[in-house]
């Protein structure tokens, strides 16, 4: 189905555009370093929810024009950004889980990765206060174990670690399949280097 309804800037929720709307000046806020496992639970949710929002409403601005908060007038689309929000947010959660636990247990010998499954949890569980779904946390735990299943530690931070959040953006987003088909490496590289930066982040913070 081809984007052609109408958005009210009403009908957006806040969080969600603020989200998008600071995105644009992060880079003079403070960066706090990662000392402990709290942080790093902070870290992964905070990054995985900016890269997610951004990205798919970068692409939703990009395909429906500089007005594109006047045509959110439709509450099946609005539906569908939400859902296509969530589904890409929990991928992103597994994916920099996944990443941040091999970069520290190859090059600070960090051995407790079982704290990765801890932290993924804990954030979904929080979500739940923010409007997750119930059945997308539940799905996201069953593939989250699936993927922990097949996870080499020692590997994963340098074995395309990205690309299956890259993926469930140009799964997820409300765009017709015959331009989604057209922008297919446009916008799996357009998530990948908003992770290439969040990974220069990541690497700077646990610096001692």
């Amino acid at each position: 189905m081809v984007l052609k309804y109408k958005l009210k800037f009403k009908d957006i929720k806040l969080e969600d555009l603020k989200v998008y709307i600071f995105a644009l000046f992060k880079a003079i806020i403070p960066k706090k370093k990662i000392k402990n496992i709290d942080d790093l639970e902070s870290f992964i949710q905070r990054k995985s929810a900016w890269v997610s929002q951004v990205t798919l409403y970068n692409y939703l601005k990009t395909r429906m024009g500089t007005k594109y908060v006047l045509h959110f007038d439709n509450e099946e689309l609005l539906a569908s950004i939400n859902k296509a929000k969530w589904n890409i947010y929990l991928i992103s959660l597994q994916d920099l889980t996944f990443y941040s636990f091999s970069y520290l247990n190859v090059f600070f010998n960090y051995q407790e990765v079982s704290n990765a499954k801890k932290i993924y949890e804990n954030i979904l569980d929080d979500e739940i206060s923010n409007g997750m779904p119930q059945d997308i946390i539940d799905k996201g735990k069953k593939t989250f174990e699936e993927r922990l299943k097949k996870i080499d530690w020692e590997t994963h931070y340098k074995s395309l670690p990205f690309n299956e959040s890259a993926l469930a953006l140009y799964e997820w987003a409300p765009i017709a399949t015959e331009l989604k088909v057209l922008d297919r490496k446009i916008v799996l590289n357009s998530m990948i280097l908003k992770w290439d930066n969040i990974k220069e982040e990541f690497i700077k913070l646990i610096s001692i």
